[in-house]
């Protein structure tokens, strides 16, 4: 195993205790979006797709990686509208890096073997306008793109014009709320569901954007 899927791998522990934690422990802010866009649903083949179009804005992502052990519950655990908590038969990893090479994340998807049902992305940055602020937006935008639908600006769910100002306004929820959590849920875009949530591992923040059909 190489070094940068045994970071990929180290910082995936991680992501299903964040997620666990936010998603039974804030409540969510939901918008319905009646409009379907695509009828064509996201397979794992999208990966590709996603790892050509980040490279272009200078974030590189490594091949995915099969996880095949009891540790698949870590990685690609979600939980669905009735906030039970489901699991996968298969399941992928890959690892974020930026421009200098650091780890910033990790993008999952899982479902069965002929298909996924859910893909995450978790990187680590600060809540705060920087650097790290261009990356979460990139990756998520991209995420959005090509598993979702190309039709953010068109559409504007929850009178959003832009994912970035979806992000800023979790953004500045969350830096002007006193809990360590925050989620924020939009519907029914091309008939999928986008799960953005923010939480403090004590040292930095972490930034989770789920997708599920």
């Amino acid at each position: 195993m190489n070094k940068t899927v045994l970071i990929s791998i180290l910082i995936g522990f991680g992501i299903a205790g964040s997620i666990l934690f936010i998603l039974i422990s804030e409540p969510s802010l939901e918008y319905n979006v009646s409009n379907l866009v695509y009828e064509i649903d996201f397979t794992f083949n999208d990966v590709e797709k996603i790892q050509e179009s980040l490279a272009e804005q200078n974030i590189f992502m490594s091949s995915p990686v099969t996880i095949t052990d009891h540790t698949i519950d870590q990685y690609c655990i979600y939980f669905d509208s009735t906030n039970t908590q489901r699991t996968v038969e298969y399941c992928t990893t890959a690892a974020l890096l930026n421009s200098d090479g650091k780890t910033i994340g990790n993008l999952n998807m899982g479902g069965t073997t002929d298909s996924p049902i859910m893909a995450l992305a978790i990187i680590d940055a600060s809540p705060f306008l920087n650097s790290n602020d261009d990356e979460v937006n990139i990756v998520f935008q991209t995420m959005v793109e090509i598993l979702v639908c190309d039709c953010w600006e068109v559409l504007q769910p929850g009178g959003f014009e832009s994912i970035k100002s979806w992000l800023d306004a979790a953004e500045e929820k969350y830096t002007e709320s006193s809990q360590t959590t925050l989620k924020s849920e939009i519907s029914g875009l091309d008939n999928k569901r986008l799960i953005l949530e923010i939480t403090s591992t004590g040292e930095s923040y972490l930034w989770t954007l789920i997708i599920l059909k």
